[in-house]
């Protein structure tokens, strides 16, 4: 006679709430949602299970709550923080099969999705209907709009279209108990006391999981107009941004600044061809995204030769074709091949005030420097949303795990009041630092409002906090 276990008989009762073939256990759980884009392992997992529908997610988060069963929200699997790696014994709930758009209202410019639909399967729908939605990031056709809401995801739009958390109007959300919070908002003004999904975006599925959401969208664009600029400094990155957002009426889509050791870097080490030469000491890549690209040229070519007869702008390379654009895109996401050549390397994502992020990139590589001679530290990100990024790699020897580099970085990103994470989350990899950016008093509410929508702690345990 065959005893059954107490795992043996939970799987049983899964079994009974989900679709045979949407429940997978033991070496059958693909090696997809073992890891993220992360170097954080997590544990083994129990189960994996992919519920069809609401409903569903709400039986098996009954039936986990119930017997104290912890469980591992999981999106398209690409947070970079370890935000979605199983604990040990936890069921992967993955949204993959609550997706696809279920409406698209143009008049009023919103779209309501799945929560497991790929950002990209949302770009094109909203485009094939000459709207457009304003999150793009690089995991545009792997990730799922459900882990962008849970991560407040940013990317290269912000600086015209915010974070996840301005796109989304409603939500739909399952909390550990299996109550389901219908919270499917469709108006820009609502405010019938407080606004509950502002809990659960930015939450990293530590307060409940999102299943469905209400989308902003925004008028359709034909192109843009766009440029890569050498500069002489950091200071004249801001004069830049300031002047080009005056002179297009706010228009700017994105501003990225690359520093020279990372133009450098993607350039030689990265395969990209080299579009302006290596030797300045900024590079800004802008793009003002319009309805009619070729009217709009004017006013963006006036606006640059303004910025070179100011002297912020050393040089100007205007984008002639798709083509163009294009090559200098892939200066600033061509980050994976950098990320193999100095592998294992450390990928941070900090926020620092715009105006003091030049002095902030300075204290940082001079630290780097007298702690870690010849290690290679590069810089860039979207200065105009205030967000940092460094490559630090190949970590050092003496700190494998990067703990050392990792205080070293965090350290001066602390003293300038500054976010150890802008867009990536926190995660598992960055849980040890969130001290740095939030204070007791902060951390205590967040503490009390987890016990009080997860009082068993069974969402995804280990995170975060």
């Amino acid at each position: 006679m065959q005893i059954q276990t107490e795992n043996d008989a939970f799987v049983t009762m899964l079994r009974e709430v989900v679709d045979p073939q949407d429940l997978q256990i033991g070496a059958d759980i693909p090696a997809t949602a073992l890891r993220d884009w992360s170097d954080e392992r997590g544990g083994v997992p129990l189960a994996l299970v992919q519920p069809r529908t609401t409903a569903q997610v709400s039986a098996v988060m009954a039936l986990c709550h119930a017997h104290g069963q912890p469980v591992v929200p999981q999106g398209g699997m690409t947070g970079l923080a370890g935000g979605a790696v199983p604990s040990t014994g936890a069921v992967l709930l993955s949204l993959r099969n609550i997706a696809g758009v279920e409406e698209l209202n143009d008049a009023a410019g919103l779209m309501t999705v799945g929560a497991g639909t790929p950002l990209q399967v949302i770009q094109e729908a909203a485009a094939e209907n000459g709207l457009m939605f304003g999150l793009d990031l690089g995991a545009r056709g792997s990730c799922q709009i459900g882990g962008n809401i849970a991560t407040n995801a940013g990317g290269n739009r912000v600086i015209r279209y915010g974070m996840t958390r301005d796109l989304v109007l409603g939500l739909e959300v399952v909390l550990a108990d299996g109550t389901i919070l219908p919270m499917m908002n469709k108006m820009p003004k609502n405010n019938a006391a407080l606004d509950l999904k502002h809990l659960f975006i930015g939450s990293e599925g530590r307060l409940g999981i999102i299943t469905r959401a209400v989308l902003r969208l925004h008028p359709g664009v034909a192109g843009a107009n766009t440029a890569l600029i050498a500069l002489s400094g950091f200071d004249a990155a801001l004069k830049l941004l300031r002047h080009a957002q005056t002179a297009l009426s706010g228009r700017v889509s994105a501003f990225e600044v690359l520093w020279n050791d990372y133009y450098r870097s993607v350039t030689t080490i990265g395969g990209v061809r080299a579009p302006l030469g290596a030797e300045f000491p900024l590079y800004a890549l802008i793009d003002m995204q319009g309805a009619d690209p070729d009217a709009e040229a004017p006013a963006f070519q006036a606006m640059l030769e303004r910025a070179m007869e100011s002297g912020w702008a050393l040089d100007v390379l205007l984008a002639q074709s798709q083509s163009d654009v294009l090559d200098f895109w892939a200066l600033r996401d061509n980050v994976a091949e950098l990320q193999r050549s100095f592998s294992p390397m450390i990928n941070f994502d900090i926020s620092v005030p715009q105006s003091q992020i030049g002095d902030c990139v300075e204290r940082i590589r001079a630290d780097l420097a007298q702690k870690f001679p010849g290690l290679a530290n590069l810089y860039f990100g979207h200065i105009g949303d205030s967000n940092l990024h460094i490559l630090v790699g190949p970590t050092p020897a003496d700190d494998p795990d990067g703990r050392q580099v990792e205080a070293c970085v965090y350290d001066v990103t602390r003293s300038f009041g500054g976010s150890i994470s802008a867009e990536h989350g926190i995660g598992l990899h960055k849980k040890p630092w969130l001290s740095y950016s939030r204070s007791e008093a902060e951390l205590s509410v967040l503490r009390q409002l987890k016990d009080t929508l997860d009082p068993t702690g069974i969402l995804n345990p280990g995170k975060v906090l």
